[in-house]
């Protein structure tokens, strides 16, 4: 697999728990890595870039001696007014992954490279996927159809195709993994790791509301809506959030609601993706991340058996 090697160690099992919006924060992430896995999350989870170093602090003081390693995104994009100061933190910090989105930037993945650090960045279509490479980046993230968040439309099987007959690193799949089971079969398809963040909502760590918890256990594949009318950019949401907000999924803009800061509204307009299918308890981290073990080594016997 074309894991880069300072992420090889402690890594159980070639999956990532992907950076979620008010999610995703240091319970989270240091569960993640010492079960075995790569933990993320947002620098903008926190509300300041001295707080943000603070966590970092906090999520390093925490790991175990044989945890995987952890990483962070940056938005890198003109409206965040924090990429600057953020990202100076994270070189002097030296995160070992940097998470990089709604922007490839050759500056950007030097700084993480002149430290010895590994930069994977979001693509929702091959265009962008193009441009990622030639700036220089470690691994792409490929959002693929249902994903929850800022998703993109192409099928997962199209995409990693097409992808990897141009770029030869790290190929991250994101898009309804929610199962051990999920994990294989992406690392089958020509994927080294499998991206899920919609089964990590519902994990005891995460900073999700209980009820936002209990709604993706709840929903399935047809309870997600994909629209523009949140954040600007097509993303997948909770419908019975939607509705709880006085907000109709059947007569939906094409263009951004008025619903003020837009941080406030992703925290009553809830985030998943058609994953949530596959989600049906609320677990701890370290728990579930057993059961993704389990389940990615049944698959995998399974298939040994058939092709036999």
């Amino acid at each position: 697999m074309a894991i880069p090697a300072s992420l090889q160690k402690g890594l159980k099992l070639p999956v990532i728990a992907a950076p979620m919006f008010l999610v995703s924060g240091p319970d989270l992430v240091v569960e993640a890595c010492n079960a075995g896995i790569i933990g993320t999350f947002p620098s903008l989870n926190q509300r300041t870039t001295e707080g943000y170093r603070e966590w970092l602090h906090d999520i390093k003081a925490r790991l175990n001696p044989d945890a995987a390693a952890f990483g962070v995104n940056h938005i890198v994009h003109p409206t965040n007014p924090r990429l600057m100061a953020d990202m100076m933190v994270s070189v002097e910090e030296k995160v070992p992954l940097i998470i990089t989105s709604l922007g490839a930037v050759r500056d950007v993945v030097d700084a993480v490279h002149g430290y010895g650090g590994v930069v994977f960045h979001d693509i929702a279509n091959v265009r962008h996927a193009r441009k990622a490479a030639q700036a220089g980046v470690d691994g792409l993230i490929l959002v693929a159809n249902g994903a929850g968040g800022h998703a993109g439309v192409i099928n997962p099987f199209a995409l990693v195709e097409e992808v990897r007959s141009f770029f030869d690193g790290t190929i991250i799949l994101s898009g309804c993994l929610s199962t051990g089971g999920d994990v294989a079969a992406a690392i089958m398809m020509g994927a080294d790791f499998a991206y899920m963040g919609t089964r990590f909502i519902s994990t005891t760590e995460s900073m999700a509301q209980p009820e936002y918890k209990q709604m993706v256990v709840e929903a399935g594949a047809s309870d997600i809506t994909y629209t523009p009318a949140v954040s600007g950019i097509p993303a997948n949401f909770l419908t019975p959030s939607l509705v709880a907000n006085g907000i109709d999924p059947k007569s939906l803009p094409e263009h951004k609601l008025d619903m003020a800061d837009e941080a406030k509204a992703w925290k009553t307009v809830w985030s998943a993706g058609q994953g949530s299918a596959g989600v049906r308890d609320v677990l701890p981290t370290a728990q579930l991340v057993r059961r993704l073990a389990d389940e990615f080594t049944q698959a995998c016997d399974k298939f040994d058996k058939k092709r036999l």
